[in-house]
Order: structure tokens, then sequence, then C-alpha cells
């Protein structure tokens, strides 16, 4: 069923380990594209452009093969919570999280020879508990915020945060495989 290995445009273990889990053979390519949100620019386009670009960027580089972008971020109050810059900056983002629902949005885009075949994206609805002061400085001494959207990784310490997800669990560690597998099925009909 997945006999296409794909080539992973992206540096991210965990977009690693969700293929290595559902045994989707791929290799990893990181496309390091300049991840800047433009401006008024809203979360679903910002992540469907991110994702495009680095397939885009990758598949103009490796003639034949099928290349996987993918682009994670958070949105709480329409402000988007990308990778946090430090300590202080996570601490931001979990105070802003706390006790609050927010999003998680995904894009994901197939391309072949620098042409996007297929573009989506997912978004998933998670709850925070409400935390302390305490909880929040503990989980940033970890080191854990540093380089994940939203400052927090739902797979690793930050579960214990977590008090309820409406969508797919995939997608908020940061690939929506699901997804991916039916958008890799349209583009070989």
């Amino acid at each position: 069923m997945l006999k296409e290995k794909l080539i992973l445009a992206s540096r991210s273990p965990r977009r690693a380990e969700i293929l290595a889990a559902v045994g989707w053979p791929f290799e990893a390519m990181p496309a390091d594209i300049d991840e800047s949100i433009l401006s008024g620019e809203d979360a679903v386009t910002y992540v469907q452009r991110l994702a495009r670009t680095k397939a885009e960027t990758i598949a103009a580089r490796v003639v034949p093969g099928l290349v996987l972008g993918a682009d994670t971020t958070v949105v709480v109050d329409a402000e988007i919570l990308g990778q946090p810059q430090d300590d202080d900056d996570a601490r931001r983002m979990l105070q802003l999280l706390s006790g609050r629902w927010h999003e998680v949005v995904t894009g994901v885009a197939l391309a072949r020879s620098g042409a996007t075949l297929r573009a989506a994206y997912q978004t998933t609805r998670v709850r925070f508990a409400q935390l302390s002061r305490e909880e929040i400085d503990w989980y940033v001494a970890s080191g854990e915020p540093q380089g994940k959207a939203g400052a927090y990784g739902i797979q690793g310490k930050a579960a214990l945060f977590i008090s309820e997800i409406q969508g797919d669990y995939f997608n908020v560690v940061g690939l929506p495989v699901r997804l991916v597998f039916e958008l890799y099925g349209q583009s070989r009909a």
C-alpha cells in the first residue's frame, strides 16, 4: 500500500517518527526556507504556503520522487504561536495557553518535479489545564518547549497539561498522517 518512498522536506524528528511508525518508507531532506509570517497572513494560509514551499523546493532539487512538505503552528486568539525565541517567550506562550482552548494547524503538500500535486491542512483543537507558575517554570526548564510551535510537545512532558483534544492527535504532534495518506491516494488517481 505504501510502496512509494517519500522525501520528507523537514528535519522534524516527530514527523520522521510518525512516518516510521506507520511503515512509510522515507528519506529526510530539510528544505531550510524562510519561515517568516507575511503581513496579514492567517494561520491556514501560512502553514499551507510553507508546506508548499518546502515540498516544491526539495522537488526542484530531486528529479524523481514524491516530496512531502509540512508545517505546524499553534493559534490562540488569532495569534500565531511559532517556535519560541527563548525561555521568556516560551513562558509567555504557555501562559497564553493556560486554561484555554487553542488550535493546532498543519499544512501538508505533496510535490513532484517542483510542482505541487496536492495540498491541504488539518486543524485540531486542544485545551490546556490551568497551569501554575511552578508548572510553567518546570516545563520551560526541561528544554522541551524549544523548537516546538506553541512552546509545547503533546507527545512529551506537556501531555501532563492537556485536558482535552478534539481532532487528530498526530496533527498536534506535527503530521496528520491520515490526511497525507488521503492526498497520496488522490495523487496516484
